[in-house]
């Protein structure tokens, strides 16, 4: 290449990186905090740019490309991502479409214009939490099991309870297709002839919740997920969607070490 050209490209390289928005702009525009405030954030070193924390001034991110951390928490900043929770209600089908024309998912998202797909999946007479999203990297990163991320169930069941379901239930249950521990599990209310329990686990086998209390006597009557990580399911109504804040997308990529 001869040198007036490598003059040429350096030139408009220069110019495209003139262009790129400063960080402490784009944190503001994050809503992370006020352009003082994140200039005051860089300067303590709460703030990494892939992978390296930036404490200069005046430093050209794009917002596009750039992986960007504040205190731990990733920022998603890229364009066109969606990220959603529908509580999905009893009798509606984890799919997108259903050939058949039987309640289904995508009824929920047929506005939108992003393609969209769920993160994992609830069989039909399971209600409660359920992802949407079009950012694949962390929809695969979630469904994984090597990232163990935590799932919390409320369950109806025949009562009573006794005492040491819970102990049994950590120390790990055989099903047929292998044993399953519980991360936790609290009885959240006793009532005549049955109860409300509360399930964690990371497990994403079929049906493993209803299989799992099953095997300890006490089958489903009832499952509504209700938090997936540090997402919760609160007080949404069902067969509602709403737009996930960014300290729950960021909560999801710290949930996989992303």
């Amino acid at each position: 290449m001869a040198s007036a050209d490598v003059v040429s490209a350096d030139a408009a390289a220069a110019d495209v990186a003139a262009a790129l928005p400063r960080l402490h702009k784009v944190l503001a525009q994050a809503g992370v905090a006020s352009r003082r405030g994140a200039e005051e954030m860089i300067a303590r070193g709460r703030v990494k740019v892939d992978g390296a924390v930036v404490r200069e001034m005046g430093v050209r991110v794009d917002p596009e490309r750039a992986v960007i951390h504040v205190d731990g928490l990733r920022l998603e900043l890229r364009s066109g991502l969606e990220y959603l929770a529908l509580n999905k209600p009893r009798g509606v089908h984890s799919t997108m479409s259903d050939d058949r024309g039987r309640p289904c998912v995508g009824d929920y998202v047929a506005d939108r214009a992003q393609r969209l797909f769920h993160v994992g999946r609830l069989d039909a007479d399971t209600e409660g939490l359920l992802l949407l999203t079009n950012d694949g990297e962390l929809a695969h990163r979630l469904m994984h099991p090597s990232y163990r991320v935590l799932k919390t169930y409320l369950a109806e069941v025949p009562g009573p309870v006794p005492r040491s379901l819970g102990r049994t239930l950590r120390a790990g249950v055989e099903c047929d297709d292998g044993p399953v521990a519980v991360e936790g599990f609290r009885v959240v209310q006793a009532l005549p002839g049955k109860a409300l329990v509360e399930v964690v686990l990371h497990e994403g086998r079929k049906h493993i919740v209803r299989r799992l209390l099953a095997e300890v006597g006490h089958p489903v009557l009832r499952l509504v997920r209700t938090a997936i990580a540090e997402v919760r399911l609160g007080k949404q109504r069902p067969g509602t969607v709403r737009v996930l804040s960014r300290p729950e997308v960021a909560a999801l990529n710290r949930a996989v070490g992303r």
